[in-house]
């Protein structure tokens, strides 16, 4: 079983940056892509970037339109998101997810979840 921990989150200025980061643990993330999703309040849940577990092919959602860096490092089973050029529209629950296979945007296809990081966008 992986168990993920997302950290980094917090309050940030319209047009500053945060970097979260997702550790696993209780199992490696070797042949799992990892997901970043998001949640506003009265929000679904949505796709925020993921990445491929051996080549590091990447996919973003359409509204991060460049400002969001997906990274990962299999040796140290962690994973971030660089996110620069934040908007109030950013703010929300940031979580990291994991699924044996293929990358994909879409959460219901993960298995495994991280508890959440609060980010808030706001001058």
């Amino acid at each position: 079983q992986v168990q993920l921990v997302e950290s980094g989150g917090g309050l940030v200025q319209p047009g500053g940056s945060l970097r979260l980061s997702c550790t696993a643990s209780g199992k490696s993330l070797d042949y799992h892509a990892i997901g970043w999703f998001r949640q506003a309040p009265g929000k679904e849940r949505e796709g925020v970037a993921c990445i491929h577990h051996s080549d590091g092919r990447t996919q973003y959602g359409d509204f991060v339109k460049g400002r969001f860096t997906v990274s990962r490092d299999n040796a140290a089973n962690t994973a971030w998101l660089q996110m620069d050029s934040l908007e109030p529209e950013d703010t929300g629950v940031y979580y990291c997810a994991a699924v044996w296979g293929m990358a994909t945007l879409k959460p219901s296809l993960y298995d495994h979840w991280g508890q959440g990081t609060q980010v808030t966008v706001s001058s």
